[in-house]
């Protein structure tokens, strides 16, 4: 449709809101409480226009065809200088110091308002600064826009902030004959509400800092940046997150260390909050850096030889690198006849490799899909903790599309249950995995195979199921009337009542249903006037010894199904190393170069390394994030030892840069031929994708192989464990910024149960190895026992030996750690 604002025709579609509509055309109209993707809340009323001649508020009235909407009218701007005056009551004037000084958007209404007097005043309250973990609240500096409640509630999905009363003075009476009524409004409301967490005095959160990132004051902010630097001496570096595969766009902030060392330091990370949304990896582990004052001449050099000599057979590597060093791997490997290793990303090319062959596309979904579905199955995935920022478009779709989900996972994750009532979270066994794709065939598919077609037809049994059933009861009322003899006479009348009945009815359910512990009557309240459907497909399903059959599964989903398919990344660019690589199983017999893994020998950003490498914040390059887009990273701190490109070229390529493989980028994988200092980085005010380019599949051409995949762990131990990082953790990348000791994390019900305390020392024990470590609980679990690799100094690998799923002896030692 058509609207009108401020003379500007615009092109809206249908339930959009005014202000969004005026945002995509770069149309300014000021607002504090709103956030793009969340409800609106009416706090600040800044965003106040006239449409057809009545006043709204732009947040929440949706555009209408024809619509003529003014919004910097004279007599507006008026009212928003009343509010602005009102949030400036008492508000300290700190500005000199305080953390939001030069970005803060009070400051910037204030003067754009062109507040210059102040008509209104109250008592103040004194309001003790809070730390709420890593994260500092300043009550005084509080306008109770709400923005982190929302965010934390809308986006994030965990709800950890509410309103509290403040404890002050009413406004004076007589301000409301001379105060406008939305000045007053916002003042009133203002003067009754402070933030607090919702339980307790200490927030119960992933601390992702999300509500630091779109408070507009200095309320909330990291406590690790409070008083470190003014925001305006900071230069910011557009990077993409290095640790998860969402590959957020974000921004290193950085300047000189001190007066005296000038040498630049990562003093925070920031987002475009409107449109990209960090966890905590992202936010606060970007300390990654390594710290090499000289160049290893030596230690190079006998690398150099080690490859030359045909010593090198293996190069083991994880997928925490750029495409171009991809690039570089794959033309090493191809020149010296050199095996790529690379277990989690092999298992993810070989799934890709079978739902391509059965799909003849790749995976069909991004995450626009997922925030505009209605309805959403996550399987294989320990969402919150492989991929939270994924959780939050989860979370973002239930609430705002009043949308509804199944989750199957083995382990309850009580997280995920504050996303909705209407997610059903089904805790099942994962030998039964490919039921869940079964189901979804049997329930929704249409021109299966044949012969799929005849096993799903079969699987069905006949069960009984009570019903409440209204049927029509007669019944006889004598009423009373007198005739015309003044006689009273009694007369029986007969009528038809409605009266309900318990009925047992047989019915015919699926057994793949069954198995998977799934009710289907509760899936058909769910279901009710659902459109959009997506399925998202985790990590369990690329390890499981069926591998090849889910994929197949997955592919027909997609092909036959109304559900599009949204595949997870098991790492920051595993979906960008899959495609460029050619990932072998096995070794060859011969010495191992461990790229950023151990080796024979070891070339690293990690500790105890041969040679070291660059960290991510320390690269110029490209990611392709699970959204199957190429986005681009910059340096932030400078690298003075060894790149993998000096490797290259002393190798007998010849690039300069690491960023001029770029634009060699293989193109029948779906890359363009587009040159690094080209690609854009950046949302537009709509909210419109300009980061990089999306791959163009078209051409795109994947060999069929075949692939041997691992069984499951057979061991009889007494405690399932399952490989997982805790949520703001995913490997040793991050961990050289939390710098955390490896644990195994328990559920309560199991420290119960073990007779386990925190910091208990344990065995665990395989038929392979044994492990000695300490224990912690994780309260957000039931039932559930996980181990990561976050930590270089446990291997955990050997334990696992590429496995998700193990059955390990826990052994309490008796002591602490």
């Amino acid at each position: 449709m058509k609207v009108i604002i401020n003379g500007i025709e615009c092109e809206a579609n249908e339930g959009e809101y005014i202000l969004n509509v005026a945002r995509k055309n770069d149309i300014f109209i000021p607002a504090i409480c709103y956030l793009n993707g969340c409800s609106p809340t009416l706090a600040c009323r800044m965003c106040m226009v006239e449409a057809d001649g009545k006043k709204v508020y732009s947040c929440n009235t949706k555009v209408k065809e024809g619509m003529v909407i003014e919004s910097d009218l004279p007599n507006l701007w008026d009212e928003r200088n009343a509010i602005m005056q009102a949030y400036c009551i008492n508000h300290p004037l700190q500005c000199g110091v305080c953390d939001k000084s030069g970005e803060c958007e009070l400051q910037n209404f204030t003067h754009k308002a062109r507040v210059n007097v102040q008509n209104y005043w109250i008592k103040d309250t004194h309001k003790e600064h809070k730390k709420w973990g890593e994260i500092n609240y300043d009550p005084a500096l509080c306008i109770v826009c709400e923005r982190c409640i929302t965010v934390c509630k809308d986006k994030i999905g965990e709800s950890a902030l509410k309103t509290t009363p403040r404890g002050s003075n009413a406004p004076d009476a007589s301000f409301k004959e001379i105060m406008s009524k939305d000045a007053l409004a916002i003042w009133t409301k203002f003067q009754k509400s402070l933030i607090a967490p919702s339980n307790g005095d200490m927030l119960d959160c992933s601390f992702c800092g999300e509500c630091t990132s779109v408070c507009p004051t200095g309320a909330l902010v990291g406590g690790a940046f409070q008083y470190t630097s003014n925001a305006w001496e900071l230069k910011r570096i557009p990077a993409s997150n290095p640790h998860s595969s969402d590959c957020e766009l974000m921004y290193y902030d950085i300047k000189q260390t001190s007066i005296n060392n000038q040498k630049e330091k990562i003093y925070r990370v920031s987002n475009d909050f409107t449109f990209a949304t960090l966890n905590k990896a992202a936010r606060y582990g970007f300390n990654t850096q390594n710290e090499v004052e000289t160049k290893d001449v030596k230690a190079f050099e006998k690398l150099v030889k080690m490859i030359q000599n045909q010593e090198i057979k293996n190069i083991k590597f994880n997928s925490f690198i750029t495409n171009e060093e991809a690039l570089i791997l794959q033309n090493i490997s191809d020149k010296f006849e050199i095996n790529l290793i690379n277990d989690e990303a092999k298992k993810f090319q070989d799934f890709l490799n079978v739902f391509y062959q059965n799909a003849n596309a790749i995976y069909n979904a991004n995450t626009q899909d997922i925030t505009q579905s209605d309805f959403l199955i996550i399987a294989g995935s320990f969402l919150r903790y492989d991929a939270p920022t994924l959780g939050y478009k989860v979370n973002n779709a239930l609430v705002m599309n009043k949308g509804s989900a199944l989750y199957f996972h083995p382990i309850k994750d009580k997280g995920v249950d504050k996303y909705s009532k209407n997610l059903l979270q089904i805790n099942y066994d994962i030998k039964n995995n490919e039921d869940i794709l079964l189901f979804i065939l049997q329930k929704f598919a249409k021109e299966l195979p044949l012969d799929l077609q005849t096993i799903v037809e079969k699987a069905y049994y006949e069960d009984s199921k009570e019903i409440e059933e209204t049927i029509n009861e007669e019944v006889i009322e004598k009423i009373e009337r007198e005739n015309e003899n003044g006689e009273i006479i009694i007369e029986e009348v007969k009528k038809q009542l409605p009266k309900k009945i318990q009925k047992t009815i047989q019915v015919k359910r699926s057994i793949y249903a069954k198995n998977i512990s799934l009710d289907e009557d509760i899936l058909e309240t769910l279901l009710a006037k659902k459109q959009n459907f997506t399925l998202i497909i985790g990590s369990d399903f690329y390890y499981d010894a069926k591998s090849t059959e889910l994929a197949r599964l997955c592919a027909l989903v997609q092909k036959h199904t109304e559900f599009k398919v949204f595949l997870i990344p098991t790492c920051t660019n595993t979906l960008g190393v899959s495609l460029i690589c050619n990932l072998q199983d096995a070794y060859k017999e011969g010495k191992i170069l461990g790229y950023n893994e151990q080796g024979d020998f070891t070339f690293s950003y990690d500790g105890h390394c041969d040679l070291a490498s660059s960290s991510l914040n320390q690269q110029e390059g490209s990611f392709v994030n699970y959204d199957k887009r190429l986005v681009p990273t910059n340096a932030a701190l400078e690298f003075k030892g060894y790149f993998l490109n000096d490797l290259a070229n002393a190798l007998g390529f010849n690039e300069e840069f690491t960023i001029n493989y770029t634009k060699f980028l293989p193109q029948d994988k779906g890359f363009r031929a587009i040159e690094f200092d080209d690609l854009n980085n950046y949302y537009d005010n709509g909210g419109k994708n300009h980061r990089g380019y999306e791959l163009d599949f078209s051409n795109l051409k994947l060999e069929k192989k075949e692939f041997n995949t691992q069984k499951l762990d057979e061991n009889d131990g007494n405690l399932t464990l399952y490989f997982a990082n805790s949520i703001h953790q995913f490997g040793k990348l991050s961990n050289r910024a939390f710098n955390e000791v490896g644990a195994l994390f328990l559920s309560a019900d199991l420290m119960k149960k073990f007779d386990l305390k925190d910091n208990d020392s344990v065995i665990l024990k395989s038929k392979h190895t044994q492990l000695a470590l300490s224990v912690k609980t994780d309260e957000n679990l039931e039932n559930g026992a996980y181990l990561g690799d976050y930590d270089s100094k446990l291997n955990t690998q050997d334990l696992f030996q590429g496995l998700r799923y193990i059955k390990v002896d826990l052994e309490k030692t008796g002591a602490k750690i």
